[in-house]
């Protein structure tokens, strides 16, 4: 709990000071429920989309993209009902498509994606940092502020 609570406290400092630019917040999707190709999330998944909502409620998102598979939709609905925003669907390796999308945002947006997508995404944004997810790495909390030469900030959630 105090590493949710001081998670939202670096949270809030970092949109405050980046208030005037840009903000795509990246998250893997949650864990899922079984090793099939379109599964839907498990119990702990399930969980942790909750906790995504509970710790982007208050960052002002006005837009939420997931790829087409369920388990990344499946992440990003309780944020999704909780602000009242349809998430758009692109397909998980149609990078080119969300980075149009993404750049020319003036708002601050969610994107669920997979371990294999998203560091081409980060990429794709101007972030020239390495990026590797594990397998097993469902807690990474992206947040990319598109500058003139974008940042990468990256947290945990749980």
């Amino acid at each position: 709990m105090k590493r949710f609570v001081f998670c939202c406290f670096v949270l809030g400092l970092l949109l405050s000071a980046a208030a005037a630019q840009p903000i795509v917040f990246i998250v893997r999707h949650a864990e899922k429920a079984d090793a099939t190709p379109d599964t839907d999330l498990s119990a702990a998944g399930r969980d942790r989309a909750e906790a995504l909502a509970k710790a982007l409620r208050d960052a002002n998102i006005t837009a939420i993209y997931a790829t087409e598979f369920k388990r990344t939709q499946q992440t990003a609905a309780p944020l999704a009902k909780a602000l009242g925003i349809s998430p758009t669907n692109i397909p998980a390796k149609d990078v080119a498509t969300l980075t149009a999308k993404l750049r020319p945002s003036t708002g601050t947006s969610l994107v669920v994606g997979h371990g294999d997508t998203i560091p081409g995404l980060i990429k794709a944004l101007g972030v020239s940092e390495p990026m590797n997810i594990a397998e097993n790495d469902y807690d990474n909390l992206l947040i990319v502020i598109l500058a003139e030469k974008p940042r990468l900030i990256r947290l945990h959630y749980r």
